[in-house]
């Protein structure tokens, strides 16, 4: 057992799946590569999960309880490791999104999750993909997170929805044209919902521009505020009420200075039909 890393299963999810699986495969008198043979991989594989380098992807999971015999118990574990793939802090955001009473949004350089279409997502998880950011798997997760987050804005009573998007949002091309072509068209019907608003910050703006960065200002029903906002590492969701009334003026400032609802869909449209 020379060289053997000690594990620390508090430290995190993807900590305490790979202590599981160590412990489990000592249990067993099994080596790494013994293990590794039984899933179908190597046995750096394997040490690359028990040390937590790697995190295990749903397919993977689901062979470690056939292997253990431990029904489902490693797959529902392992939900967890690949969420915290996503971003530090950002699972913990879509729980209290789900159950705001408004979400108000500002977006720059691309389109928010809660207006994407499925290619629209599938493209941003490809190009993730391919610059080795994620796993296929964790791509594919992602996706699934939009559409399970858009599903929640249909929940009786429905959230009021505002949204501001940088012009920056509209401009930058995803995919091919007919991909951005059935992504406006989302903007569009986003827009016509009764319980939304839309509009967009022109680069015109300049110097009055009160906010740079993403940020959401979430309500809660019992009108309690809460702020989300990330940087390149983790998300940070603000509890404090008072800390997010600045943040939420400038937002209210943001919205003034931004075109008229008419104007923004005015703008879609042209960028729609390739006459911007």
């Amino acid at each position: 057992m020379v060289n053997r890393r000690e594990l620390d299963p508090e430290s995190g999810p993807g900590a305490a799946f790979g202590a599981r699986v160590r412990r489990l495969r000592d249990e067993r008198g099994w080596t790494q590569e013994e293990l590794g043979e039984r899933l179908g991989c190597t046995g750096s594989h394997i040490s690359a999960v028990e040390i937590g380098r790697r995190p295990p992807t749903r397919r993977f999971a689901a062979s470690v309880d056939r292997a253990f015999g431990t029904g489902d118990q490693f797959e529902r574990q392992s939900l967890a490791v690949r969420q915290t793939a996503l971003l530090e802090g950002f699972p913990e955001y879509v729980a209290q999104e789900a159950r705001a009473a408004e979400i108000k949004l500002y977006e720059v350089g691309v389109i928010p999750g809660l207006l994407q279409t499925p290619q629209y997502a599938s493209a941003l998880g490809d190009s993730a993909v391919k610059r080795g950011v994620a796993l296929r798997e964790q791509a594919d997760e992602r996706v699934a997170l939009v559409a399970q987050r858009q599903a929640a804005l249909t929940r009786t009573p429905p959230p009021l929805v505002i949204v501001v998007l940088d012009e920056s949002c509209l401009l930058r091309p995803i995919g091919d044209s007919s991909l951005m072509d059935a992504q406006f068209t989302r903007l569009l019907e986003f827009a016509e919902l009764p319980n939304t608003v839309l509009q967009v910050a022109p680069f015109s703006i300049g110097v009055r521009r009160p906010m740079t960065l993403p940020v959401t200002v979430l309500t809660m029903p019992d009108r309690s505020l809460m702020s989300y906002a990330e940087s390149a590492n983790r998300g940070h969701l603000e509890r404090d009420s008072a800390s997010v009334v600045p943040i939420l003026a400038d937002y209210h400032q943001l919205q003034a200075e931004s075109l008229s609802r008419a104007a923004s869909l005015a703008m879609i449209s042209q960028l729609r039909k390739g006459t911007p």
